[in-house]
């Protein structure tokens, strides 16, 4: 276990749990980057871990990098670093296991790109989100211009990132940056019952299906297609669909290995 100085972590059964742990602002530094790479290289040990949720404590999820932080940060810091950065962001997506961001208060710059890397994200109806980057100088770096655009669509991306606009939980809803709203009280618990769901179902299947998703959405039809044939090769006939269509069948709940 890595000592908790910015984050926390929690398994409840086969779900893990990583909150932000810095309130009032949950502020981001190289320290909290440092400290999230090996809570990641911890999880990816952990083969018990079926499903992940990303959520905060305090009253914002995270109000996004520290500007002294940043201020201090060179070219030649960049150089030696933006790919450790944005890798950590991304990493999400290397997972066979969903990955769900929690969103509660404020979602500001770098947080907003850390959520784009989740699978899915659960907003609370206090949420609002913005990507300032540009008002100090910059462009969003760690996945922002690219993951963002993926999900909202070029023009609302321009609008949130060049634009910096300010979108609050119902915007995000309808512009595709969130999936889900609910009210504040129950977002963890909307959050744990979507990972309960997934962590519950073969993980082979899970886990094809994110990466055969993932794929569909950077490569030609074919490509994709290949996919599936290979994944459904590889699916067909092992124990978690046998298990899976007996328990369906037996009307009981399956159990994987």
């Amino acid at each position: 276990m890595t000592e908790e100085k910015y984050l926390k972590y929690d398994k409840q059964d086969t779900v893990g749990v990583l909150t932000i742990n810095t309130p009032p602002l949950n502020i981001v530094g190289y320290e909290f980057f440092q400290e999230l790479g090996t809570y990641q290289e911890m999880i990816e040990k952990d083969k018990s871990v079926r499903a992940l949720v990303i959520n905060a404590v305090g009253d914002h999820f995270s109000a996004g990098i520290d500007l002294k932080y940043l201020k201090g940060a060179s070219s030649k810091y960049v150089l030696d670093n933006i790919l450790f950065l944005q890798r950590l962001y991304g990493r999400w997506q290397e997972w066979a296991i969903p990955v769900i961001a929690a969103v509660h208060g404020m979602c500001i710059g770098s947080a907003v790109e850390l959520i784009a890397g989740c699978d899915l994200r659960v907003a609370a109806d206090n949420a609002k989100f913005s990507l300032p980057e540009v008002n100090f100088g910059l462009s969003p770096d760690m996945g922002g211009t690219t993951r963002i655009t993926k999900l909202v669509g070029p023009a609302q991306a321009k609008r949130l990132i060049m634009l910096c606009e300010e979108v609050d939980a119902v915007e995000a809803l309808r512009i595709g940056l969130v999936e889900y709203v609910v009210p504040a009280e129950k977002l963890t618990e909307k959050a744990l019952k979507l990972a309960r769901r997934m962590a519950s179902s073969p993980p082979a299947a899970v886990g094809f299906a994110k990466k055969g998703i993932n794929l569909a959405m950077d490569s030609s039809v074919a490509a994709g297609l290949l996919f599936e044939q290979a994944q459904s090769t590889y699916c067909c006939g092992t124990s978690d669909q046998k298990e899976a269509i007996s328990a369906f069948l037996e009307k009981r709940k399956p159990k994987f290995d």
